[in-house]
């Protein structure tokens, strides 16, 4: 399988639409969802045609939403067979999108309220103002799900590497990006700063993840791993094919990835060699976490050396 090209500038109008209605049914799950730890109950998933919520209760009404990619549409299912659908075409903004989204909910008996705002982005127009972001490329879409798709995979083989706490697979909606969580068990930094925050670092973790990137952190679809709090000498560390940020995340880029011999045992080899150098550092018992399914440190050794970015 040939890995797309995801590079930022040529999707961002697309990539900022699908990032604010990805908002809106997150907030949709967040209203309707029991809290977790950590902010488990509001992320959304991979499945095979897309985004999805899974499945949500509101009264005695089990729905899901779900972002199918492959036809392009915005879809809500009951438990008792009840469907309503809409088209994701170019010109749908946020506004229509998510006057659309409440209409078929409240269609359904199942709609919610939620705070009709973005959370943690650069753009503050309310949902209901923002006819802005109306940008559909379907090649776009199609592409950023192959990456997608692609990714959770990796991340589920490297996440049966590890018998500690582990978050699922899932995909953050405030920040856009895929990732996956390994826990130490040990308190973390206590952070004041925000709520979201606040609990999101209760606990010591190590943090991998694919984002499509940012100007801030870094300019384009990158895998990354950092962990918190920060161990001493981390950001001296020696990570495969890692390149690195001003804040202390490593970063592969997607476009290193593409072009690799291996992909996969690139992205795999730089996985591995992040939570190693950092657990390392941080005093975790790697050897206590490691599971049965983890490749010996002769076949990690055999990865590493499978893995060269320049091949």
């Amino acid at each position: 399988m040939s890995l797309p090209e995801l590079r930022i500038a040529d999707w961002r109008p697309t990539k900022d639409t699908l990032h604010l209605y990805a908002q809106i049914v997150g907030k949709v799950r967040l209203a309707t969802a029991p809290p977790r730890n950590h902010w488990w109950h509001v992320p959304l998933y991979l499945d095979v045609r897309g985004l999805t919520t899974g499945p949500l209760h509101h009264g005695d009404t089990t729905f899901d939403i779900a972002f199918d990619l492959v036809d392009h549409e915005l879809v809500v299912r009951t438990g008792g067979g009840n469907t309503r659908a809409f088209p994701l075409t170019d010109g749908l903004s946020v506004a229509d999108f998510d006057a659309r989204l409440h209409a078929a909910l409240a269609e359904l008996g199942i709609d919610v309220a939620i705070r009709e705002q973005p959370f943690g982005v650069p753009m503050k127009t309310p949902f209901r103002e923002d006819t802005e972001h109306a940008s559909w490329d379907r090649d776009a879409v199609e592409r950023f799900h192959r990456a997608l798709d692609w990714s959770s995979s990796v991340f589920e083989e490297f996440s049966g590497w590890f018998v500690g706490k582990t978050s699922p697979v899932q995909l953050f909606w405030h920040s856009f990006d895929l990732s996956l969580t390994r826990f130490s068990g040990r308190p973390g930094v206590a952070i004041t700063s925000d709520a979201v925050n606040r609990e999101a670092y209760t606990h010591e973790l190590m943090l991998f993840g694919f984002w499509m990137g940012d100007e801030q952190t870094f300019p384009d679809a990158s895998f990354y791993a950092f962990m918190s709090p920060e161990p001493a000498g981390w950001r001296d560390a020696s990570i495969v094919g890692g390149e690195w940020t001003s804040i202390g995340l490593t970063v592969l880029p997607w476009e290193t990835v593409r072009s690799a011999r291996d992909p996969r045992a690139l992205v795999l080899a730089f996985l591995q060699s992040a939570y190693e150098a950092a657990a390392g550092l941080a005093g975790w018992d790697v050897a206590a976490f490691a599971s049965a399914w983890c490749p010996t440190a002769e076949q990690l050794q055999q990865l590493q050396s499978s893995a060269s970015p320049d091949l």
